[in-house]
């Protein structure tokens, strides 16, 4: 049991921690850097916390099933491994319908606040983001606890956490991309 001591946890977790605030202070910086966009559009506010956790968190619901998985030893043959198919493919419904879900809250919400932006709009942004978030973080996620996994390390330790915070920087990237895309910005 050496291996769950707490020696052993900060040592492993440190390194992941510290990688983690670099990450998201990069996902801040993107964001302070397009602030005076931001402000003009008080909706996107609304979305931006829920949206960017749409990708982390499915991405780190994926890496726990994935983690599971490996620990339970059902990890090989990753390419037509039914548990990863279906756990990816359960996480891209969760991420999505989230999505959606999403487009219609805020919705609702900036109607009765008279924030005023179409439904239609809300759902373009919110589902090319979602998208390109879940391409992405999807595939971080099993390269990531493949890695960990071979090279030793407890997926527990690192998955979640990078993850969660690619999903943030993924996530604001995203938001940038689908309002270039749809000539909001």
């Amino acid at each position: 049991m050496t291996y769950y001591t707490v020696r052993g946890i900060v040592g492993r977790g440190l390194p992941v921690l510290l990688i983690t605030c670099v990450i998201g202070i990069a996902a801040g910086q993107v964001l302070n850097s397009r602030v005076d966009s931001l402000i003009s559009m008080p909706v996107l506010l609304m979305m931006i916390p829920a949206l960017i956790k749409i990708g982390g968190d499915t991405g780190s619901m994926l890496g726990a099933r994935l983690s599971s998985a490996f620990h339970m030893g059902l990890g090989s043959h990753i390419h037509k491994n039914p548990v990863i198919r279906n756990s990816v493919i359960a996480a891209l419904i969760v991420g999505m319908t989230a999505s959606i879900a999403l487009s219609m809250i805020v919705w609702f919400v900036s109607t009765w606040m008279n924030l005023g932006m179409g439904f239609v709009t809300l759902l373009q942004i919110s589902l090319i983001t979602t998208s390109l978030e879940l391409l992405i973080v999807f595939s971080a996620t099993i390269v990531i606890a493949v890695t960990s996994h071979r090279y030793g390390l407890d997926p527990d330790d690192t998955v979640i956490p990078l993850i969660a915070t690619i999903g943030d920087l993924v996530g604001v990237l995203g938001i940038f991309i689908a309002l270039y895309v749809l000539g909001i910005i």
